[in-house]
């Protein structure tokens, strides 16, 4: 069964995702979706006590949710706050075969900025695909 880091944030629950991930569950070999949504928690939430972080578990709760209720098996957590480092962090405690990272369209995402698709394979040394999905409500 293989393991599959997703990396979502404001698109964690957008339509596209979902779709990318039931046509990857579709190829026949049950994969293990963890969702990690960057967020600020422990010293970065302590260096900026505005941040987002309820809103980032929202994100985690309300896509894995959706997602299992597609019939997905799918776990999900807050990551690091630096979605680079997020990735890194779960590539390292984990055992992944694949990544998923789900972005906001170009002129929309800062992911995209920092080419996070790109700075996924080379963290990770897997293969990455890239889904453009919408904002959640």
């Amino acid at each position: 069964m293989p393991n599959v880091l997703v990396v979502a944030n404001r698109t964690a629950e957008c339509e596209e995702l979902q779709q990318a991930l039931t046509e990857r569950a579709a190829k026949g070999d049950s994969p293990k979706f963890t969702l990690v949504v960057p967020s600020a928690h422990g010293l970065a939430k302590a260096a900026n006590p505005d941040a987002e972080a309820p809103e980032a578990q929202s994100h985690v709760d309300n896509a894995v949710a959706k997602f299992r209720e597609a019939g997905l098996d799918v776990e999900g957590r807050l990551g690091d706050p630096d979605p680079v480092a997020a990735v890194q962090d779960a590539h390292n405690m984990g055992s992944f075969d694949e990544v998923i990272v789900s972005t906001l369209p170009t002129h929309l995402s800062k992911w995209l900025r920092v080419d996070l698709p790109h700075k996924a394979a080379h963290a990770t040394g897997l293969p990455v695909t890239h889904v453009v999905g919408s904002e959640a409500d």
